[in-house]
């Protein structure tokens, strides 16, 4: 019998300490949020000093993640490769830094990072969701 692999708490926090690794070592402050597979958020974190209005661009991230399917970066290229229609998109929120977290091929979840330009924040999100590949799920 197939099961399909599940993100945990414990799972949630340890993507979001590698996450805080990341950005703690380039001296960055950011608020990480993850996202279960059903996009509902699981674990949020505001790193000292970060402004408040990262705490909702960073849920948002992640469930732009969640729901395309997708690293939000993909998203902010089409627009600014000329695709503006995708401004349109519900729900979206085409900025660099959301990420999904996938295991054995399967979407577990998702995270948010922001805080930063947005292309560090992508760089922390990454830092996060490659630990994610890695768990040990059956």
């Amino acid at each position: 019998m197939y099961i399909k692999p599940a993100l945990s708490l414990s799972d949630a926090k340890a993507i979001a300490n590698a996450a805080h690794a990341k950005a703690e070592e380039n001296n960055w402050n950011v608020v990480i949020a993850i996202v279960d597979e059903g996009g509902h958020l699981m674990l949020l974190e505001r790193m000292d000093y970060t402004q408040l209005g990262s705490i909702e661009v960073a849920q948002e991230k992640a469930r732009t993640a969640y729901l395309f399917r997708r690293p939000t970066k993909k998203l902010e290229e089409s627009i600014l490769g000329g695709r503006t229609i995708m401004l349109n998109l519900p729900q979206a929120t085409p900025i660099e830094g959301g990420v999904p977290l996938m295991n054995k091929g399967e979407m577990i979840g998702a995270i948010g990072v922001s805080g930063v330009q947005s292309f560090q924040d992508g760089i922390i999100a990454e830092a996060g969701a490659a630990l994610a590949a890695d768990f040990n799920k059956t």
